[in-house]
């Protein structure tokens, strides 16, 4: 199997973001999506051959609309197609009586309760995965960063994959399932990857190989599309982009600047290693896997191995003294060095799950003022 890999300019840019419907009184989740979506058509009547609005899209779930970008070199216009798109959604939600929010999970509606959206890809991924694939009540951000020449996009995966741990405990936001507090930061984390073809990406030397795994995949009927393959971090040949998808739903548009700025960064970061001759460093898969882990169990709190020689360190302190600082020059050239910095406004005043907990204790317990104090992030920031 031959797979071309599009023509992108390098490190532009494109994000998906996620958002659960719910009933504005009670937080819980509305199975609303096709009439919202019916409403945004009608409203703006810019459909495409699908009779779809252009930047936002049907899910899975009945209950899920997805905003989605155009192609932008900046971090602050790709912020600002969001914020337009949310606004149209908010044109026919609001006199609904319905609310959006985004966050990896939604704390306790019944996730066997949730009505699948009516397409045949939908139908056959639950029937194949089961009970697996009903509990599928999760949301994210994924982030596309445009690459010049295909033969960069593995070694920028790998580089990428060092730091899943990072991009994890930043936007994990899913503390709460079926009601019950999981003890993890990320359950979404630990759900998806129990999908076929989801989880940690393999290591490929060379694009043949990807490409032969790709036509395994299909000869063997794991997949009937190359999207199907849904790793953490995949390469996209279509759009000539790498996205990263490892991100739980992120409740703020600052939030979703600031995890786009980083991972755009970082790609232009590895982009400049391979045009000056470099290799990329990989750590052991075994690493890898366990920093996923410990990202989506401690979140902030964990403490990662940065290297093949096993060093560790703090995921704070390593993104406060090496990352963010390291890459404030490419920022620079970016135009994205005020969304990168909001990464460490995400540090000081906690990331999802703890904000979630910190107000379920405020509440006694009552997870229906966490969806509620969720709604009211998305509308106006979250407070210190």
């Amino acid at each position: 199997m031959s797979i071309e890999f599009a023509q992108s300019d390098q490190s532009t840019l494109g994000i998906e973001w996620e958002l659960a419907l719910v009933d504005a009184t009670t937080g819980e989740l509305a199975s609303v999506a096709n009439e919202v979506l019916r409403g945004v058509s009608a409203k703006h009547r810019t459909l495409n051959e699908d009779d779809e609005h252009p930047h936002i899209k049907q899910e899975l779930l009945l209950n899920t609309v997805e905003l989605v970008t155009g192609v932008h070199r900046r971090v602050g216009t790709a912020k600002a197609d969001l914020e337009a798109s949310l606004a149209a959604v908010r044109e026919v939600t609001d006199p609904m009586g319905v609310e959006v929010f985004s966050a990896g999970s939604h704390p306790f509606s019944p996730p066997q309760l949730q009505p699948v959206t009516d397409k045949e890809r939908y139908a056959k991924l639950i029937d194949r995965t089961q009970w697996w694939g009903r509990q599928m009540v999760i949301y994210g951000v994924h982030v596309h960063v445009g690459l010049d020449h295909r033969d960069k996009a593995l070694p920028v995966m790998d580089g990428l994959t060092n730091y899943l741990p990072h991009f994890q405990a930043l936007s994990a936001s899913s503390p709460f399932w079926g009601g019950e507090d999981t003890g993890y930061a990320s359950q979404r984390a630990l759900m998806f990857q129990q999908l076929p073809t989801a989880g940690l990406p393999y290591r490929f030397n060379t694009w043949a190989e990807y490409e032969s795994y790709v036509q395994d995949m299909f000869t063997t009927g794991v997949i009937d599309a190359g999207s199907e393959i849904r790793w953490d971090i995949r390469p996209v040949p279509a759009l000539g982009t790498v996205e990263m998808r490892i991100c739980d739903g992120l409740s703020t548009l600052e939030e979703v600047g600031a995890i786009a700025a980083l991972t755009q960064c970082l790609v232009q970061e590895f982009s400049d290693v391979l045009d000056s001759g470099w290799r990329i460093p990989a750590m052991p898969r075994w690493f890898v896997k366990e920093n996923k882990w410990r990202a989506a169990r401690y979140g902030l709190d964990a403490i990662i191995i940065l290297d093949g020689d096993g060093n560790e360190q703090l995921v704070t302190d390593h993104l406060r003294e090496h990352v963010l600082n390291r890459l404030e020059p490419i920022a620079a050239r970016l135009g994205c060095a005020q969304e990168l910095s909001d990464v460490e406004k995400i540090i000081d005043r906690g990331a999802g799950y703890q904000r979630q907990r910190r107000i379920a204790e405020a509440n006694g317990g009552n997870l229906q003022a966490v969806v509620l104090d969720l709604v009211k992030q998305m509308r106006g920031g979250p407070e210190l």
